[in-house]
């Protein structure tokens, strides 16, 4: 096939760009880490060119893309939210997502050929192509936070779809979020987009229930307040909405309750994109609206609670519960399309009779205006200091776990040091950050092809 003179010239323009940003990652030139605060000081280039860390900081790798598992299957890719759970005996049990797509086996726990999906109960399949269960699921591992060792691992639940990020609940269990609306027929047999519980201790596949009641919509995060019980989520898409779930019983998900979406008194657009609503630092009251129909048949559950009132918010992702807060990511909001971080103080009466007169208040938390302090803010979680870790997703040059001060101000911890994989001008996003229960411990996802890698440093010399 011929090429024209403009196709050649864009094509030797594109592969000068790829050569000099490959050469940048070779040098470990930090092109896109300037930040605010000082933090724990400047990164050290890896000589094994995987994560860069501040003086003092290490890491192992806990698990990597294609390892066996004890359960004779092969560790999934992909891997995205994570959670950390106390497992005893000094150690950790880590529940974590694989977004995977049904059909795709080569990065599935079930082999190239889906030869291993024999090795489990078809019973403990939420859905499956033919007899081939969906690729999607989730993974538990035991580490030994003291020996630094890797116990056991296992896939947890199987037979859903683009398992993206979850949270944590306070019955010592994962939530597990499907961010798509695939319908019935498409591939298999149900509906997907919903929400899954994996207790944190089992140690064998999990019954696959969804939690309708929490709605089906492209879910990317959970975080649930140890207070009331209520669980807040967050749809990955530009106009999504933040929910919360009312559970009639809080140890029991599954019983149902009342989904709701926030929006403002007086309205208004959050999002800063055609012109800035609010600025960094600014507090508005919220209110939340009850929405209906949450099995959402044809993909207007947002549109129809934004016109009870709700807010449009650009790509919600990451959430976590700090100290009676609650931190939201919004990948592609503000002027600079660089993402919010925003903050949330839940009412006294959360969710109760008296709610109005004392209502929740939204911060504007984090906005950058420059993508060398943070672009595209991910999945989050704040350390057992206060200080909030931030996973960015962003689509060029190199992706870094970024940390907030409790003012609001950004530096950079760590840096994903292996080289884009072209034609992508960007390495790999990192996933799933969070702290192991003594906060001695940081783990994080290299999300593709996929390695969780465990970070300890002197914590202690920045809270002091």
């Amino acid at each position: 096939m011929s090429v024209s003179r403009r196709r050649f010239l864009g094509f030797a323009a594109t592969s000068v760009a790829f050569a000099g940003l490959s050469h940048a990652f070779a040098q470990g030139t930090p092109e896109a880490s300037r930040g605010e605060a000082i933090g724990y000081g400047d990164l050290v280039p890896d000589p094994a060119g995987v994560f860069d860390l501040p003086p003092g900081f290490s890491y192992k790798v806990v698990s990597e893309f294609g390892q066996p598992m004890d359960d004779g299957l092969l560790t999934p890719g992909r891997m995205d939210g994570m959670g950390a759970f106390p497992a005893g005996e000094g150690r950790v049990a880590l529940v974590r997502n694989h977004e995977v797509y049904p059909a795709d086996l080569e990065r599935s726990a079930f082999g190239r050929d889906g030869a291993l999906a024999g090795r489990i109960d078809p019973a403990r399949v939420f859905d499956r192509i033919g007899d081939r269960p969906f690729a999607g699921g989730t993974t538990t591992l035991v580490w030994d936070v003291r020996e630094g060792r890797l116990v056991s691992h296992h896939l947890s639940l199987a037979g859903t779809m683009l398992n993206c990020a979850g949270g944590v609940t306070p019955e010592g269990s994962w939530l597990t979020c499907e961010e798509t609306v695939q319908k019935a027929g498409s591939q298999g047999a149900k509906d997907h987009g919903w929400v899954f519980e994996v207790p944190s201790a089992a140690r064998v596949l999990v019954d696959p229930q969804p939690i309708k009641a929490m709605g089906r919509f492209r879910h990317e995060a959970t975080a649930t307040d140890p207070r009331t019980g209520v669980v807040y989520l967050t749809e990955d898409i530009g106009d999504g909405l933040i929910y919360r779930y009312l559970p009639n019983d809080r140890a029991r998900l599954l019983a149902g309750g009342r989904l709701q979406a926030l929006g403002f008194k007086g309205g208004g657009d959050p999002r800063n994109w055609d012109e800035a609503w609010w600025a960094q630092g600014d507090w508005r009251e919220v209110v939340w609206v009850d929405v209906d129909e949450v099995e959402n048949p044809n993909d207007d559950l947002r549109k129809r609670g934004q016109e009870k009132g709700a807010a449009p918010f650009a790509r919600g992702e990451g959430l976590f519960f700090g100290d009676g807060e609650l931190f939201v990511a919004c990948t592609s909001a503000g002027r600079e399309k660089l993402g919010h971080i925003l903050r949330y103080v839940p009412s006294p009466a959360e969710g109760q009779p008296g709610e109005a007169d004392r209502p929740g208040r939204l911060q504007l938390f984090v906005e950058p205006q420059d993508a060398s302090v943070m672009s595209m803010a991910d999945n989050l979680a704040v350390a057992p200091w206060g200080h909030l870790f931030v996973c960015e997703d962003k689509g060029l040059g190199r992706n870094q776990l970024r940390a907030v001060t409790p003012e609001g101000r950004v530096y950079t911890f760590g840096r994903n040091a292996r080289p884009p994989r072209l034609p992508q001008p960007v390495n790999t996003e990192l996933a799933g950050v969070c702290f192991s229960p003594d906060g001695s411990t940081l783990f994080v996802n290299l999300y593709s092809p996929g390695t969780t890698l465990a970070i300890t440093g002197p914590w202690k010399d920045l809270r002091a």
